[in-house]
């Protein structure tokens, strides 16, 4: 009798692995990616309560210390050990203290595309104490100037031909701008063989302490994102959360002014003291012979690196690499299976964030689409929720109580994050109208507070989380956000326009969404297309240049007299359905062209590619 019940109990037992993959098939990954959570917070609280406080620079000079001849950063043939980045960056600092232009503290705007400058010089701020200003190497004029301006920056470094917008002539307006708010180019310093760089070293004493706002990122016209010590200290665990070592080779292509390439490349490879292998920008044909020639075991990603990847003609190696992990945002489902399919059995962690934001999600389980899943106890460290969203009326669905309503599973809400001392709002710079919008009062409760994100998601039955789109004044296209405000003043400062609501389209086949604009002429004014088209590539980058324009007689504005978006937005740009003049971007002929039906059907087929 006692060894049947003694069988009996066996049975039982390995049949509860069984039932609990059954019925909570994702349960042991639901634990290990709490238990990965806590480990990252313990070591984030151990480090914060270190005296003198610790900071990602300390973990840079840990690796120094640890592993100088190991090699942080690969450009080109140029190999970067942590110890040459160390001197390089101390001889940048020596450099800059000794500058006239410059004081340790100062509020720097680091103006450069991807190179080893990027790097040392950020590090060099860092021991001078100077928060560092992180400019869009893309942004020009009117943009430029005002990020200068809501970062509070004093001092500009720039690479070498950055500033090719400036001329040299004293008579130039925008840099009579620049020399009235005292601010200085010291490019000419970067050079570490400079002879005004001799010292290899800090002086003792002389690292100053680094404040607490010490980053900024500045993009575009509408604000300056606010990242903190104690955020950067977070973003250490990016990478080492994922599973990745100081055995891997990292293949950074992103831009660094980016928070995806400086946090998730730079910051994270600082912590894991992976081999940084670092491109000036992107490129799809050269993409998988880099990885070879480097045996590149991770790569970062958006949505559109992915498809560029998958659009480039197939080759018989396409699968000959050491690839074993992608981890980034932004990734269709489609896309995302014609990868794997393609290129092998990679592994790929698709997350959800923001620079300004404070709740993220990572697809720690693998589930094609998804950009993180629910979990309890994640939840209860960062407590957010999905609530109803009108689109029409651009704001929250709220009941009888004047609370929002939760959105149901399976149903697209705007997500909220409830702003705590463990997720907290740190703002954008001097932009308190900015600020309040992002904070949403009384959401579940009386007097409670939460992060507006502006992103509608979607949680289906299995609990696993879905990006839908962006709500309000931004969309996002070839990965870079655009403000449809910034757009809209650069347009009407064009001479012919007297308004322009600036609304992103999709595109079959595309990420994200393009830009449109629909626009009212001014009176006795005609649309000059080739004087539209030198405008718009004057003042905006590529990403941001409105593909399409389309002429009304009349703005529609709702009942408070804003700009309607919605409805421009599902009408699309079809010059079949849409009896308004439609232009659309012309680079070859240099002008904004009629958009013929001919030339809808080319876009549509992926003829042409936008």
């Amino acid at each position: 009798m006692e060894l049947h019940l003694i069988s009996l109990a066996l049975g039982l037992l390995l049949l509860v692995p069984v039932a609990l993959k059954i019925l909570f098939p994702y349960l042991w990954l639901d634990v290990l990616f709490f238990v990965d959570i806590m480990r990252i917070f313990v070591a984030f609280v151990s480090r914060r309560r270190k005296k003198p406080a610790f900071f990602a620079l300390d973990r840079f000079l840990e690796q120094v210390a640890a592993v100088p001849d190991k090699s942080f950063m690969v450009f080109g043939d140029e190999r970067y050990t942590f110890a040459l980045v160390d001197e390089q960056s101390n001889r940048i600092a020596n450099a800059l203290r000794a500058h006239p232009g410059y004081t340790p503290g100062d509020t720097v705007a680091l103006f450069m595309g991807n190179e080893p400058a990027f790097v040392t010089t950020w590090l060099a701020l860092a021991k001078l104490g100077s928060p560092v200003a992180l400019l869009n190497s893309n942004i020009r004029s009117k943009s430029l100037l005002h990020c200068f301006n809501c970062c509070r920056a004093t001092v500009l470094i720039a690479a070498t031909g950055r500033l090719t917008t400036f001329a040299v002539s004293q008579q130039n307006p925008k840099r009579t701008y620049l020399m009235k708010n005292k601010v200085f180019n010291v490019r000419c310093t970067l050079d570490p063989s400079d002879e005004s760089c001799v010292r290899d070293g800090m002086d003792d004493g002389q690292t100053s302490s680094v404040p607490q706002m010490s980053l900024l990122c500045a993009s575009g016209l509408p604000k300056a994102a606010v990242l903190n010590q104690n955020r950067l200290l977070s973003a250490l665990a990016v990478l080492s959360s994922n599973g990745i070592t100081s055995k891997d080779i990292f293949y950074l292509n992103l831009p660094l002014y980016h928070t995806a390439g400086f946090i998730v490349g730079f910051i994270g490879c600082i912590e894991t003291g992976s081999t940084i292998i670092l491109k000036k920008k992107f490129s799809a044909s050269q993409f998988w012979d880099d990885c070879r020639k480097h045996n590149v075991t991770v790569i970062q990603y958006i949505g559109e690196v992915m498809r560029y990847l998958c659009s480039t003609p197939k080759k018989d190696n396409d699968k000959e690499h050491k690839v074993r992990l992608a981890i980034g945002n932004g990734i269709r489902a489609e896309v995302w299976r014609e990868f794997l399919n393609r290129f092998g059995n990679i592994q790929i962690r698709e997350f959800y964030a923001s620079t300004e934001g404070n709740v993220g999600f990572v697809n720690y389980v693998g589930k094609i689409g998804a950009v993180g899943r629910v979990n309890f106890f994640y939840r209860k460290l960062f407590p957010y929720t999905l609530v109803k969203y009108d689109t029409e009326r651009d704001e929250p669905v709220r009941d009888a109580n004047g609370l929002c309503v939760k959105a149901l599973k399976g149903e697209t809400g705007l997500l909220v994050s409830k702003i705590t001392d463990i997720a907290p709002f740190l703002g954008y710079v001097q932009n308190e109208e900015q600020n309040e919008r992002k904070r949403l009062r009384n959401v579940l409760k009386k007097g409670d507070l939460y992060f507006n994100t502006g992103d509608l998601l979607k949680i289906d039955h299995d609990n696993f989380i879905y990006f839908q789109d962006r709500v309000g004044d931004t969309f996002r296209w070839k990965g870079e956000n655009v403000a449809t405000t910034e757009v809209s003043d650069i347009l009407t400062l064009s001479g012919c326009l007297q308004e322009a609501n600036v609304y992103g389209v999709q595109v079959p086949g595309h990420e994200g969404r393009i830009g449109m604009a629909a626009a009212t002429l001014k009176k006795d004014v005609k649309f000059d297309g080739r004087r539209m088209y030198q405008h718009v590539v004057s003042y905006l980058p590529s990403y941001a240049r409105p593909r399409f324009i389309r002429i009304q007689d009349a703005m529609e504005v709702t009942g408070t007299f804003k700009q309607m978006k919605v409805k421009l937005m599902e009408q699309g740009f079809n010059p079949g359905s849409i009896q308004d003049p439609l232009y659309i971007l012309d680079d070859r002929a240099e002008s904004y062209m009629l958009l013929t039906a001919e030339i809808y059907k080319s876009i549509m087929s992926g003829s042409i590619k936008l």
